[in-house]
């Protein structure tokens, strides 16, 4: 069975600049730059049937303008027992709604509400036995985060490998904004409706 996830892609020169960040915290097992991204709606293990569903509905969304997406601060989550290190994502009415309108696909299609404040982040490391002191004096010692602002052209559906995360993700279908119409689709696809595919 798949793991999906709905998200935005982080393009090559903003995992460039996040990639600056990686080394120097024991206890960290570093994302791969290739691997950064941010999570829209988190959809777990469905069949294939499910799969192709969900692909084939994320193909109504409705046509919208690209999206002005601003990293702008090293944080965490975790709190007294830190879990993972993120790039921030400054929230946005436009971002927000998109999430919204994932949250309430996904719902049509029988998933569980879920239940989490929606904290958009690009994850950059997770943590194991991480104290938060010597996560805070990882911070601080690098000093400001200049802020990484870049548009996302599209949402995709990826895929993950059942185990612990980190990837590789692999884009199961990509939705252009302003062309929700027209997905594109990697390499052999199968087509049903307005949606185009990997998921067989």
């Amino acid at each position: 069975m798949p793991r999906l996830f709905t998200g935005l892609e982080v393009p090559p020169e903003i995992g460039q600049e996040l990639a600056l960040y990686r080394g120097g915290l024991p206890g960290a097992r570093w994302i791969d730059p290739a691997n950064y991204h941010i999570t829209l709606r988190f959809i777990g293990d469905v069949d294939h049937g499910v799969a192709r569903d969900i692909a084939s509905m994320l193909a109504e969304e409705r046509v919208r303008a690209p999206l002005r997406i601003t990293i702008d601060a090293l944080s965490t989550f975790g709190g007294g027992r830190p879990r993972a290190l993120l790039g921030r994502v400054a929230p946005s009415p436009e971002l927000a709604r998109l999430q919204a309108d994932h949250e309430r696909l996904m719902r049509r299609v029988g998933l569980e509400p879920e239940t989490r404040k929606y904290t958009p982040h690009v994850t950059l490391a997770r943590l194991r036995d991480v104290s938060p002191g010597d996560l805070a004096a990882f911070i601080a010692m690098r000093g400001h985060f200049p802020k990484l602002v870049f548009t996302a052209e599209r949402f995709v559906l990826f895929s993950a490998r059942e185990s612990v995360g980190g990837g590789p993700y692999i884009v199961e279908a990509a939705y252009p904004f302003g062309a929700i119409q027209n997905p594109e689709a990697p390499r052999g696809f199968p087509t049903r409706g307005a949606a185009e595919y990997r998921l067989g």
